[in-house]
């Protein structure tokens, strides 16, 4: 880590009910023998009377560079006792400098000498140094620091380079990821002490790709050139012997490193895939010994002298890694020879034929066949997963025999919108993406195995053709992600809703690929920001991503100020310039202010809204100075993105400029800018005054929304330019209830009506609607887009509507979020009706299979359905909500759900019993954090722990029982409640 002054936390547990930490004591030492109150060498933070145990930040000496900490933390619990001493752990320094330059011993950036960006074959480093053993001393440890302008493979002495995962080891895919390379560049540290202990000599080898640095994605940004920049490659190897001295190898155009691009790795783009010539390999490049006195010089890249202010920074989150459990092998295989029936097929493409003979059905036989195809024929595999990754191939054939793996999320139909012969793999959605591996035998009669390392895919099925017959005798899809470590769990007795949460993982795990992106397949693949806020909360409820989604959060920031307006708005997609408007931002660019109180809000570390205050500060200042007095935001391009019902978009944008006011005066307080945080809650009373004003007319004696007032989105791709906006919208009444935007009960009592209503779309709703997008629909179903999805079942459940969010949750006709778990999903859907087999494929211009905005639902699922919800007020679950909310339709009868929060594992369960007459509920409140429960109940004694009534149990206290709900308040524990609920 680069951190001056490092959070540290810890979790206690306890089998005490209610046990509270009252004090605690750090120790921070330079080993592990010195862990104690009188030898700590760095820091001893004395006994500290806190129940902090989250983000408590260091105050000990000033930290060294590429250093080794050792730290333990003694807690006392709130009655002055001991409650342990916690396992020393260890934490590393990095360079600790920002300039590129100090710590980094004179490495500077080398790229192969005379090689043109774009010119075929990827650049090839190596450089071999004796090592300083002899008898007297050996190497103690060796870390590797690397960074890239691109991306790269590393290998130290012949072997990958690898990093710790579940007990084992594996590679990262395209590091060190993508930022602003204007703004700052992130380096990576290794751990290599196994790789070189036992040599006399150390070899450094780098493959550099393109990455993100070159190609069609960076298109529009600062840094980009169309005819290519130069790749570049800097590193340090640091090494340290075991009688105190040092030795490091850095990369500089010395004579000492040697380069070629004439190896097997012929292009590679982020977006096209990548070309292996196996003809070309040179076995032994990456080891000593290996002659390079062929190959070229390096030279300087001078990089700096472009953006002097740039930043070297080691990357603080979780690296994009294949990772082995989550591979998938083949459940089918599929050889085609040809195409038929063209004349008499819907669409003219006809079907593929089928070769019974070598097609595989049967999923274990898939797993491992082995499958022969020649020219002119095609073996389509299908992973039965919808993932993100590469695939790892093994095969047989004659040397230069050519075979292509083609991606896809699709087999192709017979509807109007394929693009192929029904049953082979459908690929327009991908655009111009080629999204194809590449690979030339080298003629291996023991067979040949590879997978793609300077590229990623997004894709369910395998095309695979050749020039010559070859034999596959093996394919897995290896999937890759930044989202390694799972936070929550949740299961119930619904197949189908257990398919919904699986499918919003595993796009999840494709998108949280170094930035939180949109998709991972076509020719886009960025980091919008709408989509990321609005699936945030979720993210985190999934996955321990508060670290990458606030390294997220410090890009949003590089990219306010080099592609932001007045460099003060937020940007739609961060980094890059790629697709990014100058105006009308709501939604997307308030990801700037929700992205930081939402990962605070999770997390309880406010460090992210600290260091995004200035940056947050601006951004409202620059809407108050476009609108003035009229309170009105700054304008939406995009608005309710993709919502079958149309909603103003000024009217999104003024929502969103009032939720960011609440929300900046709430991380205002929390850290202690209590002026300002009085000033943010004045601007969102004048928002919320002028947006009544606007909006919510009380004409006739009705309350109505008049969403209808203005344009919807002007550039979403595929919209039907006829349909018209409409008052009392399904995203607007959400959102004006979410922020109360009306004025009195009587008036919010309608709005929820008029939501049930809109909602339940039965015949008399739209026999008085006939001019209502909602007239194409069935009843119970939903009609929000991107800005409405994680905002409707909260609201309805909030509102005592709980029945209908059910019935949404359920619903299986479009639009709903099992229509795509009904069509064979196995991600979510870019659009409610990215694919039907009435219509075929949606509109191709726009038409994801894995994009995760619409999983948004997931949140809920944690915080309603089974009831792990944060508590405002008390971030970081020190205090959070047990507020299980059952299931009216009756469908689901048991849920279980877990959250790893920062206090420990909270852990809600409940089962519907005894013919729906009682409850079986179990919760677990870590240790130093309580919780207020809230359980649905026929009486105020109804609720029991064994025979005693919950509110006699010492140590809980009754809140009280209203509209058939009671509440309690829980210090720590485990708790087993039975309840009556009739």
């Amino acid at each position: 880590m680069d951190a001056a002054m490092p959070r540290f936390g810890w979790r206690i547990r306890s089998a005490t009910r209610g046990r509270s930490q009252g004090s605690y004591r750090i120790l921070v030492a330079t080993s592990p023998d010195k862990l104690s109150a009188t030898r700590a060498d760095v820091w001893n933070s004395g006994r500290v009377r806190s129940s902090d145990s989250v983000a408590v930040r260091y105050e000990g000496k000033p930290l060294s560079a590429s250093t080794r900490y050792h730290w333990t933390v003694t807690v006392w619990d709130t009655e002055g006792r001991p409650v342990g001493v916690a396992l020393p752990a260890a934490f590393e320094t990095g360079l600790l400098s920002t300039d590129g330059v100090a710590g980094w011993d004179g490495a500077l950036w080398i790229g192969m000498q005379g090689k043109a960006p774009h010119s075929a074959g990827a650049p090839m480093l190596r450089r071999e140094t004796p090592l300083r053993s002899d008898g007297r001393r050996r190497v103690r440890e060796a870390r590797l620091y690397v960074s890239a302008l691109g991306v790269y493979d590393a290998y130290v002495n012949g072997q990958h380079v690898t990093v710790p995962q579940d007990g084992g080891t594996t590679i990262e895919l395209l590091p060190p990821g993508w930022t602003n390379y204007d703004a700052r560049i992130n380096y990576l540290t290794y751990d290599v002490t196994e790789l070189v202990t036992r040599e006399r000599a150390v070899t450094l080898a780098f493959v550099l790709g393109n990455g993100w640095y070159n190609g069609r994605v960076s298109e529009g940004s600062t840094y980009y050139s169309k005819d290519g920049n130069a790749l570049a490659v800097k590193a340090k190897l640091l090494l340290r012997y075991t009688d105190g001295t040092e030795q490091t190898v850095v990369t500089g155009p010395d004579g000492t490193w040697k380069a070629t691009d004439t190896g097997p790795y012929r292009a590679d783009d982020i977006y096209d895939g990548q070309t292996y010539d196996a003809r070309r390999e040179l076995p032994g490049w990456t080891a000593p010994g290996f002659d390079d006195s062929a190959w070229a010089d390096v030279e300087r890249v001078a990089f700096e002298d472009r953006y002097p202010g740039v930043r070297l920074l080691a990357y603080p989150a979780e690296t994009a890694r294949l990772m082995p459990k989550w591979d998938r092998r083949p459940r089918s295989v599929t050889v085609a020879t040809g195409v038929t029936g063209q004349d008499g097929s819907p669409n003219g493409k006809g079907r593929i034929v089928v070769d019974p003979a070598r097609t595989v059905t049967d999923p274990e036989q898939a797993a491992s066949a082995t499958v022969t195809i020649g020219g002119g024929e095609t073996a389509v595999f299908d992973l039965g997963q919808n993932m993100v990754g590469v695939a790892r191939y093994r095969l047989r054939g004659p040397a230069g025999a050519r075979v292509e793996f083609r991606f896809g999320e699709m087999l192709n139909d017979d509807s109007a919108g394929a693009d192929g012969p029904e049953g082979s793999v459908y690929r327009a959605n991908l655009r111009s993406a080629k999204a194809t591996s590449t690979y030339i035998l080298k003629g291996d009669r023991h067979g040949e195995t590879h997978q793609d390392a300077l590229t990623f895919y997004g894709f369910r099925y395998v095309s695979v053709t050749a020039t010559e017959t070859v034999t596959i005798t093996g394919l897995t899809g290896k999937a890759a992600t930044s989202a390694i470590r799972e936070a929550g769990t949740l299961t119930t007795n619904d197949p189908d809703v257990n398919r919904l949460m699986s499918n919003i993982r595993w796009g999840q795990r494709g998108n949280y690929l170094w930035v939180p992106t949109d998709c991972p397949q076509r020719d886009e693949r960025l980091g919008w920001t709408g989509d990321t806020q609005v699936f945030a909360a979720t993210g985190l409820y999934n996955v321990d991503a508060g670290v990458f989604l606030g390294h997220f959060q410090d890009t949003v920031l590089d990219s306010q100020t080099i592609y932001g307006t007045d460099r003060a708005q937020f940007t739609g997609v961060a980094p890059g310039g790629r697709y990014n408007f100058p105006d009308g931002g709501s939604g997307w660019a308030d990801c700037g202010v929700v992205l930081p109180w939402t990962v605070w809000q999770m997390t309880g570390d406010a460090t992210v809204i600290e260091s995004s205050w200035p940056a947050m500060t601006r951004y409202l200042a620059w809407i108050r100075e476009r609108t003035g007095d009229t309170h009105a935001g700054q304008g939406s391009l995009t608005g309710d993105w993709l919502a079958p019902q149309k909603t103003s978009a000024q009217l999104m944008s003024d929502v969103y400029y009032g939720y960011s006011a609440r929300l900046m005066a709430q991380m205002a307080r929390a850290i202690g800018r209590t002026a300002e945080a009085k000033t943010y809650q004045r601007l969102f009373g004048r928002i919320r005054k002028a947006f009544i004003a606007t909006y919510l007319s009380t004409e006739g004696g009705q309350v109505t929304v008049r969403s209808s007032l203005g344009e919807a989105s002007p550039i979403e791709p595929g919209a039907d330019p006829n349909q018209k906006t409409e008052d009392n919208s399904q995203t607007a009444l959400l959102w004006v209830l979410k922020l109360g935007f009306y004025e009195t009960q009587a008036q919010r009592r309608a709005l929820v009506r008029h939501l049930a209503d809109n909602i339940g779309n039965d015949a008399a709703y739209k026999a008085a609607h006939p001019d209502s997008s909602r007239v194409r629909y069935a009843e119970n179903t939903l009609s929000v887009g991107f800005l409405g999805v994680n905002v409707l079942a909260p609201v309805l459940s909030d509102e005592g509507r709980a029945d209908l969010a059910y019935e949404l949750l359920h619903q299986d006709a479009l639009p709903s979020w099992l229509y795509s778990v009904k069509n064979g999903a196995t991600t979510v859907w870019e659009r409610w009706n990215s694919y039907s087999e009435d219509a075929g494929f949606g509109p191709v211009s726009m038409n994801s299979f894995n994009h995760y905005a619409y999983g948004a639902i997931m949140e809920w699922m944690y915080t309603h359905m089974a009831g792990i919800a944060r508590d405002p007020d008390s971030p970081g679950f020190k205090h959070f909500l047990l507020q299980p909310h059952l299931d009216p339709t009756g469908r689901i009868t048991r849920v279980a759900g877990s959250y790893e929060s920062p206090y420990g594992e909270i852990s809600s369960a409940w089962e519907v019993v005894e013919a729906g007459r009682a409850l079986a509920y179990e919760a677990v409140v870590p240790a130093n954090s309580e919780a207020t429960l809230r359980l649905p109940a026929a009486s105020a004694d109804a609720v029991r722990e064994g025979r005693t009534p919950l509110a006699r149990v010492p140590g809980v206290r009754f809140l009280g029982f209203e509209d058939g709900v009671c509440g309690y308040r829980l210090p720590s524990d485990r708790y087993r409640l039975t309840v009556a609920l009739r």
